[in-house]
């Protein structure tokens, strides 16, 4: 599958629609050259990648309630509502082994988007500047006002969802005119301007671009979901999105709703299968 991309939007634990879509693909042996991920799209990306079903499940639904995963304990203590450490370093070397072998070895071309608090803009790290202990997972999964700014590489980092939540245009600019897009909201969803403008501009008052971007994110998110709608009218884009109505949140610990979710991915993905075969063909 030469020139062929797989994007991935983040979201949190609405990734669980991701971790579905991408058992299915592993179930089918169907594996993309080139795949771009930001914050949970990425971390869920990293098990594709190494080839290991079933471990995204048992990573997120077995601990989701677990303190340690998330919780306002670690915010406390950590100052990251997420348990960075033990989710990127005592979970895939202590709990659920991680194949890096296999990550490492594999083929694809990754890229992991985050947001360079300087200026505000995208930064997109390769498979192998993932990190010992996952720092460019780290850094993209970092969620503004409840995770610390990740300094890695020279940057200093946050969520990318920020700056390019659904990464379209630097698949196709890296040389992929068609994709196949996994979205974590539902097709009627757009995003509305953010709230607490104030409280942004006083907790980053040393990164203005990072707050303009904040600002802004919402007509670039909905300027992106317009531009994914003309690539599916002219054939250039293949869109799984969740068929459901959502009843799953950024930080849910529901094991019930996030199964549910994951299963929906599955679902949809075994449905659609054949249009995707034949899209990727």
């Amino acid at each position: 599958m030469e020139k062929i991309g797989l994007v991935l939007e983040g979201g949190g634990m609405r990734g669980l629609y991701t971790c579905g879509v991408l058992e299915y693909f592993m179930e089918n042996d169907l594996y993309f050259n080139y795949i771009i991920g930001v914050s949970a799209g990425a971390c869920n990306a990293v098990s594709y990648i190494s080839k290991q079903r079933g471990r995204n499940e048992k990573v997120i639904i077995n601990y989701a309630q677990d303190w340690r995963y998330m919780s306002l304990r670690n915010l406390l203590f950590s100052k990251s509502y997420f348990g960075m450490d033990f989710i990127f370093d005592e979970v895939p070397n202590k709990y659920v082994a991680f194949d890096f072998q296999t990550f490492y070895n594999s083929p694809c071309n990754f890229l992991v988007g985050a947001t360079d608090c300087k200026t505000g803009k995208p930064v997109y790290l390769t498979k192998e500047e993932i990190g010992d202990k996952f720092q460019a997972l780290r850094a993209s999964a970092s969620l503004p006002l409840i995770s610390p700014i990740v300094h890695y590489k020279g940057y200093e980092l946050l969520d990318g969802g920020i700056s390019d939540s659904i990464p379209i245009r630097k698949s196709i600019q890296d040389g992929n005119p068609k994709n196949v897009i996994v979205l974590t909201r539902n097709r009627s969803y757009r995003k509305s301007p953010v709230k607490f403008t104030g409280f942004l501009k006083a907790a980053y008052k040393k990164y203005p671009s990072l707050v303009e971007t904040m600002l802004n994110r919402y007509k670039i998110y909905n300027d992106t979901l317009d531009y994914i709608e003309q690539l599916e009218s002219d054939g250039k884009a293949l869109v799984i999105r969740p068929s459901k109505a959502l009843e799953v949140g950024r930080i849910e610990k529901n094991p019930q709703k996030l199964h549910g979710l994951l299963q929906n991915g599955y679902l949809d993905t075994k449905e659609t299968y054949k249009k995707i075969l034949e899209f990727v063909s």
